[in-house]
């Protein structure tokens, strides 16, 4: 990606490269392999180089548009302020009620923490359908269902309860993005503070 900037300012940003005129001359499309970097400018084209150091995950943050700034002899895009995403449901209010958007207590939007714990559900609820069968075999036929798979069954239900706690209990977004972040351990491993649901061994 490139600018043209003209007396200071930036003009165009330029995604590809295309051919474009410059003052009174029409340039080809093919200056921009075939030219040097400091030919480039000589004619005003800067490369843009790009500052994410405020970008943020974009599950847990709502990320700026770039901007774009010409200063010190280049072109720089960098993100502003990013913003958290709601941790916690926005829920309709008197007003929203009075004006016909919705009943007061109700939620409006959902925050992460709704979304989180509903994937959570669906996940364990996933795990446990592969075992489902020998629940239904006993129910159907009375045969026993072997003691690994009750254990099993009961250590999802077990951890996904834990985690829908460790949802609940995050104070913020960051604090939720913290327990989704797998770092590594002394052993190697790497691991993040929710953990996982158990898998079945065979």
């Amino acid at each position: 990606m490139w600018g043209l900037v003209e007396s200071g300012s930036i003009t165009k940003l330029i995604n590809n490269p295309k051919g474009m005129v410059i003052g009174d001359v029409r340039y080809s499309r093919k200056i921009f392999s075939l030219w040097s970097k400091a030919e480039l400018e000589a004619k005003g084209i800067y490369e843009v180089e790009f500052d994410n150091t405020n970008k943020k995950d974009e599950q847990w943050y709502i990320n700026t548009n770039q901007s774009f700034a010409f200063a010190g002899g280049k072109i720089t895009a960098s993100y502003g302020t990013a913003t958290a995403k709601a941790h916690a449901d926005t829920l309709y209010t008197a007003q929203d009620e009075s004006d016909g958007k919705g009943t007061e207590g109700e939620v409006k939007v959902e925050g992460l923490k709704t979304q989180l714990i509903r994937t959570v559900k669906r996940q364990a609820a996933g795990i446990l359908q592969d075992t489902d069968w020998y629940i239904t075999r006993k129910a159907d036929a009375g045969t026993a269902v072997p003691s690994a798979i009750t254990t099993h069954r009961a250590a999802v239900r077990t951890k996904a309860a834990e985690q829908e706690t460790a949802i609940t209990n995050a104070a913020d977004t960051p604090a939720l993005e913290t327990l989704y972040t797998y770092t590594e351990q002394e052993d190697g491993s790497v691991t993040r503070p929710l953990g996982e649901l158990p898998t079945l061994e065979i």
